[in-house]
């Protein structure tokens, strides 16, 4: 007789699919005017509120669960900060949307490469887990460190070049704005790779 699956870890998985989509979304789409800045904003929208069900799923899922596979913090942690990511992006399409910021410069181009990227290592590390390959998940969260370590230095050569570029103050403004951002959204991606790191070494 086979195992039943696991209900929290088949959520918590739903939740990092939900997570990885969203990013491989935010990294490869492509903005040349107002109106893809409008579809953009709305395909990012949708995963971040099937985010937010599927957490709410899995605190509901939390409350009549005794027995589960990681302790019950660390699997309220993981999704919470997944969606977290998913948040952190929807802000700065929102933003991108506001400012009418259809101009996506080599500096932002590289930050969302990177964003999809952590967000592909992420996936990876949570199907590990779920899987209880907890020794295999470490090369995944060295690689998100790897990409976030990129991303500070290209948001410092981009604030630098900013100020060479344009003269007129609120287009600083709205870049310094979005650059910040990226680099929030990829901070977010770091915090669940050290969470994974953590539980790893509570489960090995």
């Amino acid at each position: 007789m086979r195992n039943k699956p696991d209900k929290l870890m088949t959520l918590l998985l739903e939740t990092a699919q939900n997570m990885y989509e969203c990013g491989a979304t935010f990294s490869k789409y492509e903005i040349h005017s107002g109106s893809d800045l409008k579809i953009f904003s709305e395909k990012i929208k949708e995963y971040e509120k099937k985010g937010d069900s599927i957490v709410h799923e899995i605190i509901v899922e939390l409350n009549h669960a005794f027995i589960t596979q990681i302790e019950h913090e660390d699997i309220l942690l993981l999704a919470e900060k997944m969606d977290d990511i998913v948040d952190e992006m929807e802000e700065v399409v929102v933003y991108y949307y506001m400012y009418g910021l259809t101009e996506v410069d080599e500096y932002m181009q590289e930050f969302r490469k990177y964003i999809g990227c952590s967000t592909e290592e992420l996936l990876s590390s949570i199907k590990l887990l779920t899987s209880k390959q907890f020794t295999k998940i470490k090369e995944h969260t060295v690689n998100v460190k790897s990409y976030e370590e990129i991303c500070d230095m290209t948001e410092r050569k981009a604030i630098r070049k900013l100020f060479k570029k344009y003269s007129d103050p609120i287009k600083i403004i709205q870049h310094k704005d979005i650059y910040e951002m990226l680099e929030t959204s990829m901070d977010a991606c770091q915090e669940v790779a050290k969470a994974l790191d953590t539980i790893v070494m509570k489960n090995i």
